[in-house]
C-alpha cells in the first residue's frame, strides 16, 4: 500500500507535468522551430539583413531614416515615409499612432493627426521644391480648424500671436487661440480651403500601420527624383532608371500597389 500522503503525490504529479512541459515547449519546440527557420528561411530568420562592404547596413524588410544631425533629411538620399514606432523605425516599439480622422485639434504637448500631416506636407514640399498645400491645412502647416461661437470664431491650432488663416468666418471675426483658454464649448469646423489635389503623396505624410514599412510609393519616389539627381550630380534619367529597377509589383499580382524599397534604392545610388 502506498503510504505517501495524497497531497505529496499531487505535488509530485504537478512537478513531473511542469518538467515535461518545460522540456517540450521550452527546449525541444524552440530548437525545432529555430532549426527549420535557419534551414529553410535563413535570410528572413536572421532579419533579412542587407550587407555592404562586409557590414550590415539595414534590413530589406524594416525601414530606416536617412537623416543627418538634428534629424534633417540628407539631400543625396531618398527619404522614407514617417514612422510612429518609437522615435522612428524602432523594432521594439512597432505600432501605429492610433490617431483617426477626427483627431484634428491640437492639445498642450501633443499635435493632432491633422496638424502632423499638415506639418509633414509643408516640410516635404519645401524639401522637394513643390507646393506642400493640402485641404484642411493652413499655409503655416497646422490644421485649419475653427471653434465657432455666437460672437466669434477661433483658429484653435494657431496660437497667438499667429495670424489666423482666414480673417473671418460667416461674418464672424476669427481670432488666434490664446494659451490656457478652453474652447470646448465651440462648434468644431474644419475648413477645406482651395488647395486642390496635393503635390505631396499620402505616404509622405502618414505612417504605416506597423511603423516599419521599408517601402514608399512610386509617386513619392518620383517626387524625390529631381532633388536626389541634383544633389548627386546625376542625370534625372539615370535616377529614374534606378527607381524603376527597385520598384516591386503588387503582392501575388493583385494586392496593394507597386512600391519602392528605399534602402536598396539608396544603396544602388551609392554604387552608381
Amino acid at each position: 500500500m502506498n503510504r505517501t500522503p495524497i497531497w505529496v503525490r499531487r505535488h509530485l504529479v504537478a512537478l513531473r507535468a511542469l518538467l515535461t512541459l518545460t522540456v517540450l515547449t521550452g527546449v525541444i519546440y524552440p530548437l525545432v522551430v529555430t532549426g527549420v527557420a535557419q534551414t529553410l528561411f535563413n535570410g528572413q530568420a536572421n532579419g533579412s539583413m542587407v550587407r555592404r562592404d562586409g557590414r550590415d547596413v539595414g534590413s530589406s524588410l524594416i525601414g530606416q531614416s536617412f537623416t543627418g544631425p538634428g534629424g534633417a533629411p540628407v539631400a543625396t538620399y531618398f527619404q522614407s515615409r514617417p514612422s510612429a514606432a518609437g522615435g522612428g523605425y524602432v523594432t521594439t516599439s512597432t505600432s501605429a499612432s492610433n490617431l483617426g480622422p477626427e483627431d484634428i485639434i491640437d492639445t498642450p504637448g501633443r499635435k493632432s493627426l491633422l496638424t502632423q500631416v499638415c506639418a509633414r506636407s509643408k516640410a516635404v514640399g519645401e524639401l522637394e521644391g513643390v507646393s506642400g498645400a493640402r485641404p484642411y491645412c493652413t499655409p503655416d502647416g497646422v490644421g485649419a480648424v475653427l471653434k465657432v461661437f455666437p460672437d466669434r470664431a477661433v483658429s484653435v491650432n494657431q496660437a497667438c500671436p499667429a495670424a489666423p488663416f482666414v480673417p473671418e468666418y460667416r461674418r464672424l471675426k476669427v481670432e488666434c487661440a490664446r494659451p490656457g483658454q478652453d474652447y470646448a464649448a465651440g462648434r468644431t469646423v474644419p475648413v477645406r480651403g482651395n488647395a486642390g489635389t496635393p503635390a505631396v503623396p499620402p505616404d509622405a505624410v502618414t505612417a504605416s500601420g506597423s511603423g516599419l514599412d521599408p517601402h514608399i510609393s512610386v509617386a513619392y519616389a518620383h517626387l524625390q527624383t529631381p532633388r536626389v539627381a541634383r544633389a548627386r550630380g546625376l542625370g534625372r534619367a539615370e535616377v529614374e532608371r534606378l527607381v524603376q529597377e527597385h520598384t516591386v509589383g503588387r503582392a501575388l499580382g493583385f494586392m496593394g500597389e507597386p512600391a519602392v524599397n528605399v534602402l536598396e534604392l539608396n544603396l544602388a545610388l551609392d554604387r552608381s
